[in-house]
């Protein structure tokens, strides 16, 4: 460990290191010198003293590193999270309290062996997008620090970016988890809203604020992620998790893959020349995989995000920096007072107005998602310096969430993904969005652009390790394979229709199959039976079900047919209808007329 700047700072690379025989006291010492020696970049408000830090180690010794998965691992809070006996300022000393316990998913995450390196700066009262809206003065990036460090959780994403912490928890509610994230070179979840509790962390705008994750890879996203994770009774807007988007979920997206992106004409890179040849060189990589791109409309996104700022919703501020803003006003910062000062003003009236012109734009938004497995932005599309946005510190910010704020008020998912550097060797990076409960599915594909585009870790130097190969596609609907009265035309088709499936292929399974017509009660139906020998190619057609109507469709299948692997002439095999081994005695056979279409032909109407 002599060499401290070339540490693998990664869950692997830390449990690397324990396994080396450092102890973890060893390493938060090192930590702490090393976030000393970046004092100037204004990353943390509150650093943890070596007797602050010794009870969470001695909590640490008490557990079995083989038992927790986050043993010994060095992480940071943004400070508006709640850590237990040290002050939350929300980058406000007025407004600083010390609370007694933890933000539950503080606490989720300590259980597994975290440990708490401090509390990082932020754009006061988590309000902006910049990094340079804080008393303890800009939190600088980690490549340049002259630039901007993006914001609000601005610490949170330098931090670990200089390899100060494994991970960090920020706060997202107009975009600061992604911003930072991409302005240093770093993935940044923005969950699902209630995913994770926000219960213990103050608020922006309590109705659409989300807990982030900062990390180097996607991997350790998910991991993270599947640990802080939870519903939570005690907060109002926790939410339960679904299925299909559990950690075991995440791998390698490797089905066939349609990205949403912003025409040219409705692109904005605000002059930044070095950042659109990024963006158009990060389209032309990801082509070279075989990714669909399909333009999006994206004016009502840009509608939607404008409504965040210029709508009523800047009144939830103005509620959670009560009694400050009406008592103490002037301890609160210039730029920050001034955004959250008219909050008293919007009426009911306005904020219904704001409610339907939303819910009308959601509608637009929704349509174009659900062609799409997720919409891919720039996460930022201007890399600017400190001077700048200080110079114009609404207008700029501004600009930095054109491509970020309309994500919590449609209520989607998203994931900040790094992919590239310009030619000056400042980070660009893109971000998915798609709709809530697709967590994983964007990390599935984040961890695909990754492989595609390999970048160091952080402003670290390091290569980013292997990641998780494990095959994974979309969850939300299946692919299946129906062989007679579902097919298109067929009376039975209003069954797939109606549950929103949608015509994929006409193709044939191998030559693996006899076919059977069954006939009970007038009604002959298909019945399709693998066998080892002598078998034929049947015609059939691939649909896309939703999953979640999957249950109401088997429930109307009749024995003796079923659903189960339908191997197809190209070798994919696929769900699908097959029968009983008795239905060769039960029906006739026509595997030589090679299809139920054929069949139909032959016999009429009466088929039907």
């Amino acid at each position: 460990m002599s060499d401290f700047d070339t540490i693998d700072m990664t869950i692997a690379g830390i449990r690397a290191q324990y396994e080396a025989g450092i102890r973890p006291d060893e390493l938060m010492s090192r930590l702490k010198f090393q976030a000393e020696a970046y004092e100037d970049r204004n990353i943390f408000i509150h650093l943890l003293t070596d007797d602050e830090l010794a009870p969470w180690i001695d909590d640490l010794m008490q557990l079995d590193p083989e038992s927790v998965a986050l043993w010994g691992v060095p992480f940071v809070l943004k400070d508006n999270i709640d850590l237990a006996g040290i002050p939350t300022t929300a980058g406000c000393e007025a407004f600083a309290y010390t609370p007694e316990l933890s933000a539950p998913v503080v606490q989720r995450l300590v259980d597994q062996g975290a440990l708490p390196l401090g509390k990082a700066n932020l754009d006061q009262f988590a309000t902006g997008l910049n990094g340079t809206r804080s008393p303890w003065g800009p939190c600088r990036n980690s490549f340049d620090d002259t630039l901007i460090s993006g914001g609000s959780s601005a610490g949170s994403a330098v931090a670990v970016a200089l390899g100060l912490a494994t991970f960090s928890l920020g706060t997202d509610t107009a975009g600061s988890g992604r911003i930072p994230a991409g302005l240093n070179n770093l993935i940044g979840v923005k969950p699902t809203r209630g995913l994770l509790s926000a219960r213990g962390v103050v608020p922006a705008c309590q109705s659409l604020d989300c807990v982030s994750i900062f990390t180097f890879h996607c991997d350790d996203a998910n991991k993270v992620l599947a640990i802080a994770e939870g519903s939570d009774a005690g907060d109002a807007y926790s939410r339960t998790n679904t299925l299909d988007n559990r950690s075991e979920h995440y791998g390698c997206f490797d089905a066939s893959l349609t990205l949403g992106i912003v025409p040219d004409a409705q692109l904005k890179f605000f002059g930044d020349t070095s950042y659109e040849a990024a963006y158009r060189d990060t389209i032309e990589n990801l082509k070279s995989d075989d990714i669909t791109f399909k333009e999006v409309d994206f004016a009502p996104f840009d509608e939607v995000a404008r409504l965040l700022y210029e709508g009523p919703w800047v009144a939830e501020r103005y509620i959670a920096t009560l009694p400050l803003i009406e008592k103490e006003p002037e301890s609160i910062f210039p730029v920050v007072r001034d955004i959250i000062a008219p909050g008293c003003k919007p009426a009911a009236t306005e904020l219904f107005r704001a409610q339907y012109r939303l819910s009308a734009l959601a509608q637009r938004c929704r349509e174009q998602l659900e062609n799409i497995d997720a919409l891919l932005t720039p996460t930022a599309g201007r890399f600017f310096s400190i001077d700048e946005i200080l110079a114009e510190p609404v207008k700029h910010n501004s600009e930095l969430g054109y491509y970020m704020n309309f994500v919590n008020l449609l209520d989607l998912a998203a994931l900040a993904v790094p992919t590239t550097f310009t030619d000056s060797g400042l980070p660009f990076g893109v971000t998915l969005s798609a709709a809530a409960f697709s967590d994983r599915r964007l990390l599935s594909i984040g961890n695909r652009i990754q492989r595609l585009c390999p970048l160091p870790l952080g402003a670290m130097g390091l290569s980013t390790p292997a990641l998780c190969n494990e095959s994974v596609g979309r969850t939300d609907w299946m692919e299946l394979v129906v062989c007679g009265a579902h097919m298109q035309g067929m009376p039975l088709n209003h069954q797939l229709s109606e549950r929103g499936a949608v015509f994929v292929e006409k193709t044939q399974t191998a030559a693996d199959y006899r076919f059977y017509a069954l006939s009970e009660g007038g009604l002959r139906r298909p019945a399709l039976v693998r066998v080892m020998q002598s078998g034929s190619a049947i015609e059939v057609e691939v649909w896309r079900l939703p999953t979640i109507q999957l249950g109401s469709f088997i429930a109307g299948i009749a024995p003796p047919l079923g659903l189960g692997q339908v191997k197809l002439s190209d070798g994919r095999l696929l769900c699908g209808f097959i029968a009983e081994a008795c239905a060769v005695e039960m029906g006739l056979e026509i595997t030589q007329l090679g299809g139920w279409r054929r069949y139909c032909d032959q016999l009429g109407s009466s088929a039907l």
